[in-house]
């Protein structure tokens, strides 16, 4: 058991200087003032909003929007190869007001968790206590909500009523998943089950029909930051290699996912795990030995990970050609999300992004016919609400919420491996997408609170109530416990 002081991080004067001139550099590079506005934007995420015990959830959940506002602007000025989208929207305007929103969430992330640190007196933490559950009970728990996954996917749409909170619960498998490759990075990390592990978990998540690769990464590089060493060279060589994987990954997707995608209108083909592999491998014998220019991948990924697009032609509408709404967008929104349908049965449905994006871009993308969602992302809906500068109030107020709602569950979880998988699930789902539509990020957040946040905190209250009548010897030390 340890208990926690909070100490206030101090800069030095060469941190500003060091922050000063890696902006100036950035802004050199592009070309534009923009490249400095970005590296201090990343700054805030990194060092402005940061979590008590060292788990970088949030920082990395903001610099995955970061990327997905900036990376063609870097693209660009590294490799001089402007994407489609650059060529044909006024895409500047449109990356500022996405750097001011990850900026208003930074800011309303720190100053929600501040209020909590506050309320406390900023002295003394919980006792982080340790899960009493050894190897194989984890790898049981695992292996079961793993299996569970597509069963919960066939009942959840049989009870409309209860769909979201039945889906919810898909995602225990990737906090125990969290929880696993957090045990195997310490104290050193065993790198040949991490990699044993990780290889298992991208070959069943890219046969899917989403990038469903790509969170198992993600949980592999938030469990190897939090015991980050910057001295040992090994852990700059594991995590880099974790790092290209994903980008290697994400440019095989994106090169092969329409032809593969195709092959789900084939009832047959769809339920079988062992068709898609072999589609899969196919793909890939044919990408890695047909002739393509592989810039034109590149250009590919970054033009689908640079998010910007849609939103830049509607801020060139509106309020030219359409007026702002006033906050239809967002009280709509609202309104939804606080109408859980178990009570309103009669609830409308959601109506596609994509006829949004019609309205406001000028331009007719696939919608519901083609079986295809296409949004603007919460940014460019609050600024469709309220233009500049009062979009970014309900932004800063969602980061307000967020930040309460993760200092609380912080302070209220003791157990230390409990807290890190469930912050690790639930503030990475809802803080990572730039594009996602404000109904379904409030309803995302609100939806992984209830039904992850509460049965952890009832479950962290039963393993405490459990500890009070065994004695201290008999608590499960998983640091301790020889790996079998």
């Amino acid at each position: 058991m340890t208990n926690v002081v909070i100490l206030k991080p101090s800069r030095p004067f060469s941190h500003w200087v060091w922050l000063a001139g890696i902006a100036a550099m950035a802004g050199f590079v592009v070309d534009d003032w923009m490249g400095a506005a970005a590296v201090f934007v990343l700054w805030l995420a990194w060092f402005y909003v940061h979590d008590d015990f060292g788990l970088p959830i949030i920082a990395m959940a903001l610099t995955f929007q970061w990327v997905q506002v900036t990376c063609a602007i870097w693209y660009h000025a590294i490799v001089g190869r402007p994407v489609r989208s650059m060529l044909l929207s006024d895409y500047r305007p449109m990356v500022l007001i996405g750097l001011g929103c990850v900026a208003a969430l930074a800011v309303g992330l720190h100053a929600g968790m501040s209020l909590i640190r506050r309320s406390q007196h900023g002295v003394i933490r919980a006792e982080q206590l340790a899960i009493p559950v050894g190897w194989t009970g984890l790898w049981i728990a695992y292996a079961t909500a793993f299996g569970l996954q597509g069963a919960l996917t066939q009942i959840a749409y049989e009870f409309p009523d209860f769909t979201q909170a039945i889906l919810t619960f898909r995602f225990v498998h990737l906090a125990l998943l969290f929880l696993i490759l957090r045990r195997l990075s310490r104290p050193k990390p065993k790198w040949h089950w991490i990699a044993a592990l990780m290889t298992f978990e991208i070959l069943l998540g890219i046969t899917g029909f989403f990038a469903g690769y790509r969170e198992p990464i993600v949980m592999a590089i938030i469990a190897l930051f939090e015991v980050f060493n910057p001295r040992r060279v090994q852990q700059w060589i594991g995590v880099t290699v974790i790092a290209l994987a994903l980008g290697a990954l994400s440019l095989f997707w994106m090169s092969v996912r329409a032809n593969y995608r195709q092959s789900f209108d084939n009832e047959t083909f769809a339920n079988s795990e062992s068709a898609r592999f072999t589609r899969m491998g196919q793909l890939s014998n044919t990408w890695l030995t047909d002739k393509h220019d592989m810039f034109d991948d590149m250009d590919a990924l970054v033009d689908r990970l640079w998010v910007v697009y849609y939103p830049a032609l509607a801020v060139a509408r509106v309020p030219k050609v359409l007026p702002y709404t006033d906050g239809a967008i967002l009280f709509g929104a609202l309104q939804h999300v606080f109408s859980p349908r178990v009570f309103f049965p009669s609830k409308a449905e959601l109506a596609n992004d994509s006829d949004m994006v019609r309205k406001y871009s000028g331009l007719f993308v696939a919608g519901t016919a083609q079986d295809t969602s296409i949004a603007f992302g919460y940014a460019g809906e609050s600024y469709i609400d309220f233009g500049l500068p009062w979009m970014f109030i309900p932004v800063f107020l969602y980061g307000l919420l967020a930040g309460l709602a993760y200092e609380l569950l912080s302070t209220r979880i003791h157990h230390e491996e409990l807290r890190s998988g469930l912050l690790a699930v639930i503030f990475w789902l809802s803080l990572y997408l730039f594009e996602r539509s404000w109904v379904k990020t409030l309803g995302l957040l609100g939806t992984l609170l209830v039904y992850l946040g509460g049965p952890a905190l009832l479950f962290d209250y039963y393993l405490s109530r459990a500890r009070l009548v065994t004695k201290p010897d008999d608590d499960v030390s998983p640091e301790a416990e020889q790996w079998t």
